[in-house]
């Protein structure tokens, strides 16, 4: 029986190009030092907190997500206890969406959101999102975090 041995040389422009390639081939998702700025601010004056309920986008500052934009809700607040632990679709108009799912603590509004992929000009889209009420008398809901978009170089 042969024996071979691997020899495992490190240079400058080989650990680049790994990290590249692992980058290239890794999952969708942003770090908090990965992608660009995200920032938009929602009006939630039509949101029920049951199944189907929305935000519409009031501030964005991410072509992909203009004005008027609408963020649905599959599920309804409270199932577990005190959370709105939901799917959602970010629907920007024309068939350009995008999907993930927030966690929504509801004693202090705060809450996590992540997106995973869409459709047109939101193909791609992966972020992830920290989100909280705005400071009264701002009774908008903030949502910040960094975004990218998979399989596109200039994230």
């Amino acid at each position: 029986m042969k024996h071979c041995r691997l020899q495992i040389v490190s240079t400058p422009g080989l650990v680049a190009g790994l990290v590249t390639l692992t980058l290239l081939l890794g999952p969708a998702s942003v770090s908090a030092s990965g992608g660009r700025s995200l920032h938009v601010r929602k009006d939630c004056s039509q949101f029920t907190a049951l199944a189907g309920s929305f935000c519409t986008v009031t501030a964005s500052n991410v072509a992909a997500i203009p004005v008027g934009s609408k963020v649905f809700y599959d599920q309804a607040a409270g199932i577990p206890a005190g959370l709105l632990d939901s799917n959602i679709v970010l629907d920007a108009g024309n068939g350009n969406r995008a999907v993930g799912r927030c966690t929504l603590d509801l004693a202090t509004g705060l809450a996590l959101c992540l997106f995973f992929d869409g459709t047109g000009d939101l193909a791609g889209f992966h972020a992830r999102i920290n989100g909280s009420p705005g400071v009264p008398p701002d009774s908008s809901y903030h949502w910040d975090g960094r975004y990218g978009f998979a399989g596109i170089g200039a994230d």
